[in-house]
């Protein structure tokens, strides 16, 4: 089929559909090639997967097969277009669940041969690297090269974002991630699923200083993390008080505790990565974990001190969202990447540095490709 015209990289006006199925969020968006939103829809699965205390892949897949097409539908018209007048449409591929990241993508592809539409397939971790970069956001948008540090339920590590698709890891977490630790920790104070942000509001009822809980890694080189002994040291702390559900409180100063010590150490890192980049312009924090006020606030203390600005997207795009998913195809275009062949395929594990010795790592033991 002939292509259609309008590139989106360098064509204001043409159009460029957003879709997000990576985990447990349903989105589309549709922006113009210049990075204006015209429309965004996101459509959250947590009342499905509430009951289980955590993502059900099954459920998941399924929940994003049923709301997909008429949220692509609703989110057309919102923007007052024709899926005939699309020019691009972006899907995450990967990393992420696999049924979700097929959903999306096979959507994403069946469109797109239908209408003669480019196809990019995006990388979910480095639409949220770009996402600060959104026309808007700020009045001057990070420049190359910046430091990211990317902190989801899946995902903590410190990368330098040296151009689009050009990515370095400095360090990552060598147990759970820091979202992981959020969930879990809220699960073990009695809170209600989704754990991580239950349990920033009720550490701000806590006192932090209450309970002397480890700042893994901190002051040691590198800008690797480590939450696994800070979640037993709480397991522990929690184990010691009488049996039965925990004094309100107790619960809020644990979790208050724990809070600052994620905190504190996040910072060390970030001055460890600043240190490794003298060139970098500023910092990027993004995922969804970096809707957490306090971190914002300790990350943006680092970045002062070091004479960097703080980059944090507004919290609709900190979590999994459409709109970002558009503009890295708009970024990887204007950078001369893409479109990206139909038969392009999903990958669950898909790290930005393809290079790190941690991927390299676990692709041997891994059954995931």
């Amino acid at each position: 089929m002939e292509r259609k015209a309008g590139n989106i990289g360098h064509d204001a006006a043409a159009l460029v559909l957003g879709i997000e199925t990576s985990c447990d969020e349903t989105a589309c968006a549709v922006l113009d090639g210049a990075g204006v939103v015209r429309a965004e829809l996101v459509a959250s699965q947590i009342a499905d997967h509430a009951p289980f205390g955590g993502v059900v892949p099954e459920i998941a897949a399924r929940a994003h097969l049923a709301a997909l097409g008429p949220m692509v539908a609703s989110v057309l018209r919102t923007a007052g277009v024709r899926a005939a007048d699309v020019s691009a449409v972006a899907a995450t591929v990967g990393p992420g669940l696999i049924g979700g990241l097929i959903i999306g993508g096979g959507f994403a592809k069946g469109m797109a041969l239908a209408t003669g539409a480019d196809f990019y397939a995006i990388n979910h971790l480095e639409a949220h690297a770009l996402t600060a970069r959104l026309p808007g956001l700020s009045a001057v948008p990070p420049a190359f090269p910046y430091v990211l540090l990317l902190v989801s339920g899946g995902h903590t590590a410190l990368i330098a974002v040296e151009g689009v698709g050009r990515y370095r890891q400095l360090g990552t977490t060598l147990d759970d991630a820091a979202g992981e630790a959020f969930d879990k920790v809220a699960k073990l104070l009695g809170l209600a699923y989704p754990g991580g942000p239950a349990l920033e509001l009720l550490a701000a009822e806590g006192d932090a200083a209450r309970f002397a809980l480890p700042r893994p890694m901190l002051g040691r080189s590198g800008c690797d993390f480590s939450f696994s002994g800070l979640k037993t040291a709480v397991a522990q702390l929690v184990a010691a008080r009488p049996a039965g559900a925990l004094d309100r409180e107790d619960a809020a100063a644990i979790a208050a505790s724990f809070q600052a010590a994620v905190v504190a150490t996040m910072a060390d890192r970030l001055a460890h990565a600043l240190a490794m980049m003298p060139s970098a312009s500023g910092v990027v924090v993004a995922g969804g974990v970096a809707a957490n006020q306090a971190i914002r606030t300790g990350l943006r203390a680092v970045a002062a001190r070091t004479g960097h600005a703080l980059f944090a997207p507004p919290l609709r795009l900190c979590t999994d969202n459409a709109t970002m998913v558009a503009w890295a195809a708009i970024e990887r275009a204007r950078a001369g990447l893409g479109p990206d062949a139909l038969a392009t395929p999903c990958r669950p594990r898909w790290p930005l540095d393809m290079t790190a010795q941690s991927f390299i790592a676990g692709r041997r033991v891994s059954v995931s490709v």
